[in-house]
């Protein structure tokens, strides 16, 4: 019995203008910064005719992405609410798809942007059995103290006992596949940066608060299934903001680009794979092929990363040996460097940095459930 799982970040699924650059230069689109102007109020005006100019591209290719993975149940990152998600699917992804996820959920998280997590499902699955999702579970309103994760580190990048611990939330779903259960978990764990020490990386700063995130996820597990969730079918989608490899991109032109796979010494997601509480299929593609995301900061700072995931429960890995993850990447920009071989032909109107899908690829899997 066959579900198709995937996840992707949509990248700022909005249904409202940001007008934060006004008064923030960071936050400031790059062509509004190039002009001269006077007021806030030009400035909204101008920041709403941009932000509409570029959406329809954006969103058709966003639809051609998830349609391309062809996915029974899909975990969205980065969307604004459900009439954002609503509309989405009314005149995007049904132009792809037709009558595709009747089932759909938007979890509101703890996100300062309001970007949330949402799950889409159909009502069957490729080979027609039933999809019926029964429970949604949030934890967006538990504290760290909840969890008895308090700790130094923590502590001194301001977190409490007091405060929420997801920084957007932990989504819990229990569904029946053609009448078997299966419970899905998605998570958008807390960025890697930027950090308050100009000494520390980023990713190092805030790794601490994605081990907590992951050690409060494996503990709702674990308490949920008696504390056996080895046992019992469920994964783990979404982007989890870190990375356990990467691929560091040298020179500065085509001709002289050379790509090496570096492994870290510590990542996050070690709370969940060091052990073996969960797995990670896309260990079964090759080191170069397992990246979701292209990160520059200019000639000296690229490198490619896998930041989405689907990870499985032991007894899911265990029916699943020959399941290999499908990672579409047609929607990424052209200025997007990939290692020889992995060149793809983008979706029509993908521009060199924008329009495209999304900065994230989409990632999916077939499972025997």
């Amino acid at each position: 019995m066959g579900l198709r799982l995937a996840t992707f970040n949509i990248e700022n699924l909005m249904s409202r203008f940001d007008f934060a650059g006004f008064r923030n230069a960071l936050r400031q689109d790059r062509a509004l910064s190039i002009y001269q102007i006077d007021d806030q109020r030009q400035y909204e005006a101008l920041e709403a005719a941009r932000a509409v100019a570029t959406t329809d591209d954006t969103r058709q290719l966003s639809a051609l992405a998830m349609a391309a993975v062809r996915a029974d149940v899909i975990c969205l990152q980065e969307v604004d609410n459900l009439e954002a998600l609503d509309a989405f699917e009314r005149h995007y992804l049904y132009r792809m798809i037709g009558r595709g996820y009747r089932q759909r959920h938007v979890s509101r998280g703890n996100d300062g942007r309001g970007i949330d997590i949402a799950v889409l499902a159909r009502d069957e699955t490729g080979e027609g059995q039933r999809i019926e999702i029964r429970d949604i579970q949030t934890h967006a309103f538990r504290t760290v103290s909840d969890f008895g994760l308090q700790s130094s580190e923590l502590a001194e990048m301001g977190v409490d006992g007091g405060q929420k611990l997801f920084r957007r939330d932990c989504v819990v779903v229990d569904m029946a596949v053609g009448g078997r259960p299966f419970t899905l978990v998605a998570l958008h764990l807390k960025s890697m940066g930027p950090s308050r020490d100009p000494d520390i990386p980023g990713r190092e700063w805030t790794m601490p608060m994605r081990r907590a995130e992951l050690a409060a996820t494996r503990q709702i597990l674990t308490d949920k299934f008696d504390g056996g969730p080895e046992r019992m079918r469920w994964a783990i989608c979404g982007d989890l903001n870190d990375y356990r490899e990467r691929i560091v991109i040298h020179g500065e032109f085509e001709e002289e680009f050379r790509f090496e796979h570096v492994r870290e010494a510590d990542s996050s997601l070690d709370v969940l794979l060091e052990d073996g509480f969960a797995f990670d299929p896309t260990q079964k593609l090759d080191p170069m092929q397992r990246w979701t995301l292209f990160h520059s900061r200019g000639p000296g700072r690229r490198h490619l990363c896998q930041l989405d995931y689907i990870l499985l429960s032991p007894k899911l890995a265990k029916a699943n040996p020959d399941a290999v993850p499908q990672i579409e990447r047609r929607g990424q920009p052209w200025r997007t460097i990939v290692p020889p071989g992995q060149e793809v032909e983008r979706f029509p109107r993908t521009g060199w940095d924008r329009p495209k899908a999304s900065d994230h690829c989409p990632i999916a899997l077939e499972l025997n459930i």
